[in-house]
């Protein structure tokens, strides 16, 4: 096979394209002043150009002159190992070290082996301080659905420079905050007391070392997708020449809910003398991971009680208003030391353990940390005995058999595609992280829109469970169930706030907490000129559809008829009663509206010159409100007459009420033109255009529009600009067919072409400034065959939170919606499954250059196992059925492996 051999010089990258044994050509590109990544990104481009076709390469070692010449390099942040890592991401191929190479049985074996570690393994070399950095300890976060670590190293404490965090999921307070002279309540996610914290000095210096102040050789930070390991390889030095080689390991055990273990290794390279560790228990944190945020209220807790006698130590902490408890037992141990040698001091929020020993040269002292982590949020947690950990080895063989148990259940297998193939991982295990079966179904919270990684949206629950669900509906149903019961359990709350609105029913809160009150703040910080405005984001009373759809598609998916019997349809006739309230009839056009609304969209909240915020005839909303309808219908259905009066007589709800909705299904109104342009909301046709190039030009970035229009004095409101897919969602959760059968319902008539032409309509008006927009635009696209535009969406989706297309949004969370989104297009638009109907239908429609997707999927009980190409699927049902493959039925035995050519 060819491969390209990649020479580093002072100012250029010289290529050789060869075989084993022959050159075959040269190729060399210029550069001045190598800046990593934007040279790399210039240079991979050439590379692509010049050489289409080789899948691997092999880089030379770099000289020191490289580092001389080139201002803007170092080896800690652009070494040999780093720029693999860019170059390999860059041309989705792996490449190889020289001795690498050398070592190899085979080239082929050689690339094989190198893109499995790839496709695995998280990597980040080197050190850049700020949002940066922030960013990285997101995508390195360890966790196990009850609690999650960011990805810090244990030097790092809380600063602008890194963030280390402890968060657990459902840990909530409201505290008040005075913002543009007012007092405010904002409920926050809580940064919980921190015990990773470890420091070192070497007796006699008086220096602590860290990030900031000594002297940093080398970091390598690695998190193991299959395992959940994290780990740092360090090398540092302090202001008298002492260098320290440190390796740490954290695990957050996914087997056992309240363990996480630290394992820390010291060797001194330079010099023997006597070492100072300092292990800490950290009282003092608060929230501090939202720049925005900055000036509210930060400090949630307050410490209740701290106790460290020989090894162990402890913390309890209690949220000053949600009066919930936190405790945190550590303890320490090591082959260099007896408990009895350890120096504890207990201060008003923090414990200091410290151990004195004499590190002689070159050899290695290991310290391990055992943590254990209970909460009152979880039921008995707090008041139950837990046997301690024993050992860091202990726990990770636990936890990474229990990952093992998960990925054999969630893993989606591409080839063809190395960087698709390393992020769909990063998704899946990210998801995993922030809610798994393992931990969650004896808890009563739900995923937030960033994970138990950061900060942003305050840790609150969002309609984005439209996306979330369906990938524990696929592969994990029982935690599907369980995140569907946190809003079943909030649903007297969700009453509440409809009386207080003056509606019937059960109007869920567009952002949920700890007990389902509405939590949306009221006012919002525009960073780009630093003012305050109000925040009305509180109307997207779609979110309650948003939990109804997922109802219905964990029961249609699952057959779960006792849910429903039980839960769910209780909370579907209660969000249909509110809508049923919702909607008022015109006799002028002799058709139901609903108003003071906002559509998915969220840079409209009013129109123009209005007073009042809100919208009319969303047409999101109003179909969805006519699918619900519907679907409600057939759900009531599965009830016998003694359990529909029971649910009757507990809801409130009439033969009248049901009589209404049927009418409003037929005479819901929405706005379209003589083009079948379906109209976001009434009166959208009448905005103004935006002149898009004008904006790109002045501002690069135009995600946010509505803030850019905001600081130069204007309203999004006045324009035809959305930050992401609104009319368009409807075509992402329901089929087209169906979408057609409503619209015929209510009487309207559209082209045969009405898809194509919205969608082109739309994406011309959309700014993307949601990462989710990207893909539900790429689903849309791929199924009207814009094939090159879907790829390009997904490709963006994909990338969007590794690479933080939005400038630092991931500084605060990943984007739970968005990884699982890209998910659940892969599986539905890509491999081509559909889980909405009776059979497990399957229409497969791989992209260009994947050549197979193995994976699996739980339909209707049955669990599938998959294996989609280009021209056969292979299928092993663990029950008798029969699937649906290129519109024709084949019946499958069970635990037989059949393939279907096509």
């Amino acid at each position: 096979m060819n491969y390209l051999l990649l020479t580093l010089t002072q100012n250029s990258l010289h290529i050789q394209e060869k075989t084993q044994d022959s050159l075959l050509s040269e190729q060399t590109f210029s550069f001045s002043d190598f800046e990593l990544p934007k040279t790399a990104e210039i240079l991979a481009e050439q590379i692509k150009e010049q050489f289409p076709t080789v899948r691997g390469a092999v880089f030379n070692n770099v000289g020191e002159e490289f580092y001389t010449q080139n201002t803007r390099s170092t080896v800690l942040n652009t070494g040999l190992e780093n720029l693999i890592k860019h170059f390999s991401e860059l041309l989705n191929f792996p490449i190889l070290t020289v001795t690498e190479l050398d070592n190899a049985p085979d080239l082929t074996t050689a690339f094989e082996e190198k893109t499995a570690a790839l496709t695995w393994n998280l990597d980040y070399f080197g050190y850049t301080p700020g949002k940066e950095e922030y960013s990285v300890e997101s995508l390195l976060t360890i966790g196990n659905g009850f609690m999650g670590l960011r990805g810090t190293v244990p030097e790092m404490t809380l600063s602008k420079d890194h963030y280390p965090a402890t968060y657990i999921a459902g840990l909530y307070n409201e505290e008040e905050s005075e913002v543009a002279g007012q007092i405010v309540e904002n409920e926050d996610f809580v940064n919980t007391p921190d015990n990773q914290h470890i420091s070192i000095q070497v007796e006699g210096t008086d220096e602590w070392l860290s990030l900031e102040k000594s002297t940093l050789h080398y970091l390598h930070r690695n998190l193991d997708l299959k395992t959940g390991l994290f780990t740092s390889h360090m090398i540092i030095e302090d202001n008298h020449q002492h260098q320290l080689k440190i390796i740490a390991k954290k695990v957050v055990n996914m087997a056992k809910m309240n363990n996480y273990s630290i394992q820390y290794s010291i060797q001194a390279l330079n010099f023997s003398k006597n070492i100072i560790l300092k292990t800490t228990t950290d009282g003092s944190v608060y929230n501090f991971n939202v720049e925005r945020y900055r000036n509210l209220t930060a400090k949630h807790f307050h410490v209740t009680q701290l106790l460290a006698e020989k090894n162990s130590a402890m913390i309890e902490v209690q949220t000053n208003q949600s009066k919930i408890s936190v405790q945190q037992t550590a303890t320490i141990t090591g082959d260099f030391f007896e408990a009895d040698a350890i120096k504890n001091t207990i201060g008003k929020e923090i414990i200091e353990q410290e151990i004195t020993f004499l590190a002689e040269q070159n050899n290695t002292y290991t310290f391990e940390k055992q943590v254990q982590v209970k909460a009152s949020i979880a039921e008995n947690n707090l008041e139950t005995p837990l046997l301690l950990a024993t050992s860091f080895d202990t726990e990770f063989t636990e936890s990474a058999d229990a990952w093992e148990t998960l990925w054999k259940k969630s893993d989606i297998q591409v080839t063809g595609d190395l960087m698709s193939q390393k992020l769909l991982r990063i998704h899946t295990y990210h998801l995993l992280v922030s809610a798994s079966p393992f931990n969650n179904n004896d808890l009563d919270v739900s995923v937030t829109a960033r994970g138990l990684h950061g900060e942003a949206y305050r840790g609150h629950i969002f309609w984005d469970e439209i996306f979330i669900l369906p990938f524990y509906i696929l592969h994990f149903p029982e935690t599907a169930k369980q995140l569907l019961m946190y809003r079943y359990n909030r649903l007297d709350k969700a009453k509440e706030n409809a009386l207080e609105s003056n509606y019937a029913g059960a109007m869920y809160p567009w952002q949920s907490g700890l007990d389902g009150s509405e939590d949306t703040q009221k006012l919002h910080l525009n960073p780009l000129n630093g003012e305050w405005g109000e925040d009305h984001s509180i109307l997207q009373r779609h979110v309650s559809l948003a939990i109804a759809y997922n109802i219905w598609m964990y029961w249609n998916n699952s057959n779960d008829d006792a849910f429903i019997k039980e839960y769910g349809a209780e909370m579907l006739v209660e969000i249909a009663n509110f809508w049923r309230s919702a909607t008022t009839f015109d006799e002028t056009t002799n058709r139901y509206y609903i108003d003071k609304v906002m559509g998915p969209d969220e840079f409209h909240e009013a129109y123009p010159d209005s007073d009042e915020s809100g919208l009319k005839n969303n047409a999101y909303t109003n179909l969805m409100v006519v699918w619900l309808f519907e679907e409600l219908e057939n759900i009531l259905s599965l009830l016998n007459t003694q359990e529909q009066a029971d649910l009757f007589n507990k809801t409130g709800i009439t033969q009248e009420h049901l009589e209404k909705m049927k009418d409003i299904r037929k005479r819901l109104s929405i706005e379209v033109n003589e083009d079948g342009i379906i109209a976001q909301y009434e009166g959208y046709f009448d905005l103004k255009e935006i002149d898009w190039e004008k904006a790109k030009e002045k501002y690069g970035n135009i995600y946010r529009m509505d803030r850019i229009l905001k600081a130069e004095g204007q309203s999004p409101d006045d324009y035809k600009v959305s930050k992401q897919a609104d009319t368009l969602m409807l075509f992402y959760n329901l089929n087209k067919e169906k979408i057609d059968e409503i619209l015929g319902e209510l009487g309207y008539d559209l082209p045969a072409d009405y898809l194509e032409k919205n969608l082109l309509y739309y994406l011309n008006r959309t700014s993307h400034g949601s990462t989710l927009s990207r893909i539900v635009h790429a689903q849309l696209a791929e199924e009207v065959a814009f094939h090159d535009l879907s790829w390009t969406l997904y490709q963006e989706a994909l990338h969007s939170d590794y690479q933080d297309i939005q400038g630092g949004t991931t500084a605060e969370g990943i984007h739970t919606g968005v990884m699982a989104a890209t998910i659940y297009v892969t599986l539905t638009t890509y491999a081509g499954i559909d889980i909405k109907k009776n059979n497990l239908t399957i229409q497969p429609n791989l992209p260009k250059n994947w050549t197979e997707m193995t994976f699996n999927v739980e339909h209707k009980g049955i669990h599938y196992d998959l294996t989609v190409s280009e021209n056969a699927v292979q299928v092993c049902p663990s029950h008798d059925t029969t699937v649906i493959i290129k519109d024709q039925p084949y019946k499958l035995i069970a635990n037989k492996k059949t393939t279907i050519n096509y």
